[in-house]
């Protein structure tokens, strides 16, 4: 499972993990204890947190290295509608029923529509040499 997360120090001194799992809409939230047992989970939709460039930056590149084509599929339809389906159906000249159906799960969508969604949420592909 790909996971995405954030770690918060709060006012009160109090530290919170945050685990976004890419595939599911459960978030894990642990408090951090001397037991780690005060652990809650919650319903979520991770495109209301992509609110930022950077943040849609550092999801993007956390699933892209650690996740599947699938995993990566999701996420391109989550930052879609965290910037607004409409908005990416106007610049990509799809329908925004053709992008939902395009960006969920299970889909397999043409490698042109990838290209234009990622065009359209102002990203692009680029390759550089794994290191061994």
């Amino acid at each position: 499972m790909c996971l995405f997360f954030d770690y918060k120090i709060l006012e009160n001194g109090k530290e919170f993990l945050t685990l976004y799992p890419i595939r599911y809409n459960v978030m894990f939230i642990i408090e951090k204890t001397p037991e780690f047992d005060n652990m809650k989970t919650s319903k979520f939709d991770i495109a209301e947190y992509l609110d930022n460039k950077e943040m849609i930056t550092q999801y993007l590149n956390t699933v892209l290295e650690e996740g599947n084509d699938e995993d990566v599929i999701i996420a391109i339809g989550h930052i879609a509608k965290a910037i607004g389906m409409t908005k990416i159906s106007e610049k990509t000249g799809l329908s925004r029923a053709s992008l939902y159906k395009a960006l969920s799960d299970g889909a397999k969508p043409r490698f042109a529509t990838i290209m234009k969604v990622l065009k359209a949420i102002g990203g692009h592909i680029q390759i550089n040499p794994i290191s061994t």
